[in-house]
């Protein structure tokens, strides 16, 4: 077997990516949608975006939007409500495809995730795998995926992106350095708005900027992630792909038809999320000992305020009051609040597991 650009034996690993994946079950379902620039998500003056068609983001309209702002880039925009019930049944049809291939299967969310078929070749080649898997997506749900297909798991996250809609492309291991070498950091997976813009600032604008300082440069002025960069600027990612993937917490949060300025308006709105969060944990007999209390303000600022206990949180009750005495430091404030979520974290399932989930109210 090969070896990548790092001495270490190449991965076959495919990266398989839904297009525009809750649009697009929305438009397969009610042909009346079909060519038309759809959002999923509330129309409402406080609605966001959940997901957009791909003609949707012609006009620049994309998930997370405030809705009011997607309607003015779109006016034509059609507003459609979620069914989350419809996508996760979609997605499983998908993970069961996934798993003809290979068990090593590690779901990134409903509409992605990351396959290794090292082992699990059959006389094929990775790329035909990839090919033969976006065939069967079709036929099983109408729907199209995007793959991408490299040695190791960032890379193959890249390639997915490079050909969308409906594509493929491969990232081979002795072409991995140099596609990286000119790509802007801001395309990195985990590079996100504020960290691209304090590497601008640093005058880190492409992989191969990033290459041109050492390990050390990069973790003090990026702290741990700074390893983590160094590698990925040279095409290298050992991060394995992992079916039992931890995941560490569960949450809730909800976006208000008006802004909270009182307080108790705030402690009482803090009720139906700590019990949707405690519902789902009892269900799955799940555990957690941190507490976090996630506000947004009107003009979209997030802050966030965490309890840890060295033990479990005991009841839905004690999940509530922890959250609720950060209330004092979010509010009062001027401006108001237009969201508040209740996550529990440092979880422990039944089996030593951990698992997360956000679990919305008002999408």
């Amino acid at each position: 077997m090969a070896a990548g650009p790092d001495g270490t034996i190449v991965r076959r690993i495919i990266h398989v990516d839904m297009d525009a994946f809750f649009a697009s079950v929305e438009q397969r379902d009610d042909p009346a949608l079909r060519g038309k620039p759809v959002a999923v998500g509330g129309s409402s003056l406080r609605g966001v975006v959940a997901a957009a068609s791909y003609e949707a983001r012609r006009f620049g309209v994309r998930s997370a939007m405030p809705s009011v702002r997607a309607a003015r880039l779109c006016p034509e925009l059609i507003f459609v409500k979620s069914r989350f019930e419809v996508y996760k049944e979609v997605s499983r049809q998908i993970r069961a495809i996934f798993l003809d291939y290979t068990p090593l299967v590690e779901p990134l969310s409903l509409d992605e995730a990351y396959l290794d078929v090292t082992d699990h070749l059959q006389g094929r080649t990775a790329t035909a795998i990839a090919r033969e898997i976006r065939a069967r997506i079709v036929e099983a749900t109408r729907l199209t995926a995007s793959a991408g297909v490299s040695y190791n798991k960032f890379l193959a996250k890249l390639a997915s992106d490079q050909r969308k809609p409906d594509g493929l492309f491969v990232i081979p291991p002795e072409a991995g350095p140099g596609y990286v070498h000119s790509l802007p950091v801001s395309r990195f997976h985990g590079v996100g708005p504020a960290t691209a813009a304090k590497m601008e600032g640093l005058g880190l604008r492409t992989g191969a900027d990033l290459r041109a300082h050492d390990e050390a440069w990069l973790t003090r002025h990026f702290g741990k992630a700074g390893g983590h960069y160094w590698r990925i600027s040279r095409g290298i990612d050992h991060r394995q792909v992992r079916p039992d993937r931890i995941r560490k917490s569960v949450g809730a949060e909800n976006t208000f038809a008006a802004d909270i300025h009182l307080l108790s308006a705030a402690a009482e709105a803090l009720g139906p999320l700590a019990s949707k969060v405690w519902r789902h944990c009892a269900a799955n007999n799940v555990r957690g000992r941190s507490v976090t209390l996630k506000a947004k303000y009107s003009d979209f600022q997030i802050i966030t305020r965490a309890t840890t206990l060295p033990r479990w949180v005991e009841s839905e009750a004690e999940l509530l009051s922890l959250a609720r005495a950060h209330l004092p430091q979010i509010l009062p404030d001027p401006r108001g609040v237009r969201l508040l979520g209740v996550t529990l974290s440092h979880l422990e399932g039944a089996q030593g597991e951990e698992d997360h989930r956000q679990l919305g109210l008002d999408i």
